[in-house]
């Protein structure tokens, strides 16, 4: 059977959890429990006009303070405060300590907050960014009669998810021929060097001014 509190802030609610305490040392009998715990988070020293709340509080802040000497006050769970207009105390099942339901039922913020922890944890279980890499190609044209403008225009429309093109420079070769050498920036979980070579800079449009290239320089960031 479920055990709910009227809002411990207040005068009612210190009373109901006093009228439950009554013949107890602790909410489930005479061993301290989590559901004490709890409890005690939101609950201020009760006064004498309520003895079993007053007598449970004293008895908690003892057991804290000789497990957390010098923490025992103050005790804090997410600072929530307990649901107001909750129903009356009811008698617990004395054989299930789960079986208490201290606040009533999860209110819509405490759905929200359970959310964002659990969020949170799937972000902290990410794997960490993937790597960087610096690469330097050589792209060779057809012959010294390819536009060499256009064909860093060719190259340099290519993009993609993880591609950063950079700084480049015309290197002679021989016979008039230029090749275009050009740096760029891969993350290489999305970019394989070797697939944009082949499925990007040597078909179609790209090949009718690249002939060809090759990886020069590749270093990891």
């Amino acid at each position: 059977m479920a055990v709910t509190f009227s809002d411990l802030h207040t005068e009612a609610g210190v009373k109901s959890l006093d009228e439950f305490l009554s013949g107890k040392t602790y909410i489930s009998g005479d061993q301290l429990t989590k559901h004490d715990i709890k409890v005690y988070a939101f609950v201020k020293n009760p006064s004498d006009a309520f003895p079993n709340a007053s007598k449970w509080y004293d008895a908690v802040s003892s057991r804290l303070a000789q497990s957390f000497p010098g923490k025992a006050q103050g005790v804090s769970f997410s600072g929530q405060a307990a649901p107001a207009e909750a129903a009356p105390a009811k008698p617990a099942a004395a054989d299930d300590d789960d079986d208490i339901d201290l606040f009533g039922d999860e209110t819509e913020e405490e759905k929200a907050a359970a959310e964002a922890r659990e969020a949170t944890k799937k972000e902290s279980s990410k794997k960490k960014e993937s790597g960087k890499s610096s690469v330097l190609l050589d792209v060779k044209p057809w012959d010294d009669e390819t536009d060499m403008k256009k064909l860093e225009e060719a190259v340099r429309s290519i993009e993609m998810p993880g591609l950063t093109w950079g700084a480049s420079k015309l290197v002679p070769v021989g016979y008039g021929i230029k090749k275009l050498q050009v740096m760029m920036t891969i993350v290489d979980d999305l970019v394989s060097v070797d697939s944009l070579i082949e499925e990007h800079l040597t078909v179609e449009p790209c090949n009718e001014y690249v002939q060809s290239c090759d990886i020069v320089a590749f270093n990891k960031i």
